[in-house]
């Protein structure tokens, strides 16, 4: 054992830069609540404990906020050490401009491509056969978050599947409880709409709307059905009256409403309210909906060419730590997302992960808007499906042939 201990130790001190290549290394994202914090702490703390300092760059709102910001400082010569972007095409101008570094040497020295499951995480982080990023977890959007209270205030049953919400609304609204919540953010409902493409939709018809880019599809009669569930979402989300996501799922925690359709980053908000899944509320994944699917959405960090050969190096550093296995634990962990690794333990996994987990095990994936279509895209349909929850008189038929003319021009 103290040979295991000397030999470790020994094994450590080589992974730590020297004193004098320690640096400040600033970092920037948009995970500012309160399950968001806590595990971006983990990631902190495991780079600080490497000798370097992590300097929080968090800004305040979506990622629909913060990427902006930080794409005029790369492109306007103030990089930052590092900075998050969600998987797919996000970053792939800035890669194409030729100011984010590759990560070929530490991916090939570590295995990534052994590690990473499923491999489209890390293919998403490829732009001519060079690594720019590191992919930190898996979020699936496509869960139903449940308050078992509101049901039980209501004296209904705790519905199974989207359907069975949608029949649960009129009790929900006599009890004086939303039926869903949603923020008022283009992202969180057209998020809820391609939650509803994959659940009443079914994945053949996700893949025809958003990688073969059909606008057949999209007006087709089977399509009518994923509209007019949105016209259902719509009407249940009378009276929630928030903007964030994080206070959509406060009023799930807190009963005042019924339920929440957002991606696995809600379990987050859950572990810091001592909620327990299964006791204080039902994660249904897919909707609850048959032979769910998962998308392969979630966060990788980006790391911007640098002049400075420390904070290069501290750059590297903080690529290997955010790939070790155990900051891979600590981290998903907290944030309620999968880790990218299929390598590490994670025992520890409350019941909601240990569905997603067994999705991600039978090979139930899927890829991400972000993956299949560009941001200017998904900027068009978010501002379609947000003028159509603004606005009763805006029917699903108006909507479904307006999102078939954008799909026609996608790219």
């Amino acid at each position: 054992m103290k040979n295991w201990k000397l030999a470790a130790g020994l094994l450590l001190t080589v992974a730590l830069p020297s004193a004098g290549m320690a640096t400040d290394l600033e970092v920037t994202h948009w995970w500012t609540s309160g399950g968001e914090a806590a595990a971006v702490a983990e990631l902190a703390k495991a780079f600080d404990a490497t000798g370097n300092h992590w300097v929080d760059g968090a800004i305040a709102g979506s990622g629909d906020v913060a990427r902006p910001i930080m794409v005029s400082r790369i492109t306007g010569g103030d990089p930052m050490g590092a900075t998050q972007f969600n998987h797919g095409r996000q970053a792939e101008e800035l890669v194409e401009a030729g100011l984010m570094r590759n990560l070929d040497d530490i991916a090939k020295a570590e295995n990534w491509a052994a590690v990473v499951n499923p491999p489209s995480l890390l293919e998403g982080c490829m732009l001519d056969g060079h690594v720019y990023c590191v992919p930190v977890n898996i979020h699936a959007w496509q869960w139903l978050w449940l308050s078992n209270k509101a049901f039980a205030d209501a004296g209904i049953p705790v519905p199974t599947n989207w359907t069975e919400l949608v029949a649960a609304a009129p009790a929900l609204e006599k009890a004086g409880i939303v039926p869903l919540a949603v923020g008022a953010q283009g992202w969180q409902q057209n998020g809820l709409f391609n939650n509803l493409v994959l659940a009443v939709g079914g994945k053949d018809l996700y893949l025809q709307f958003y990688k073969d880019k059909s606008a057949d599809a999209v007006s087709s009669p089977e399509a009518a059905k994923v509209f007019a569930a949105l016209a259902d979402a719509r009407a249940m989300t009378k009276g929630a009256n928030v903007q964030d996501w994080n206070q959509a799922t406060n009023m799930v925690i807190t009963g005042k409403a019924a339920a929440q359709s957002m991606g696995d980053w809600a379990q987050g908000e859950f572990q810091i309210a001592n909620q327990v899944a299964g006791t204080d509320y039902t994660c249904l994944p897919g909707l609850g909906m048959p032979d769910p699917y998962i998308t392969t959405g979630g966060d990788s960090f980006y790391f911007p060419l640098l002049s400075d050969p420390e904070k290069s190096k501290a750059q590297e550093v903080l690529a290997s730590v955010m790939m070790a296995p155990a900051t891979q634990v600590a981290f998903n962990l907290k944030k309620g997302s999968m880790p990218v690794r299929g390598d590490v333990d994670l025992s520890t996994a409350n019941d909601c992960m240990k569905k997603g987990l067994e999705i991600l095990k039978a090979g139930n994936v899927i890829q991400s808007t972000d993956e299949l279509i560009s941001p200017d895209t998904t900027t068009q349909l978010n501002d379609l499906v947000t003028a159509f929850f603004a606005d009763d008189t805006i029917t699903p038929e108006k909507l479904q042939a307006d999102f078939a003319a954008v799909i026609a021009q996608a790219d």
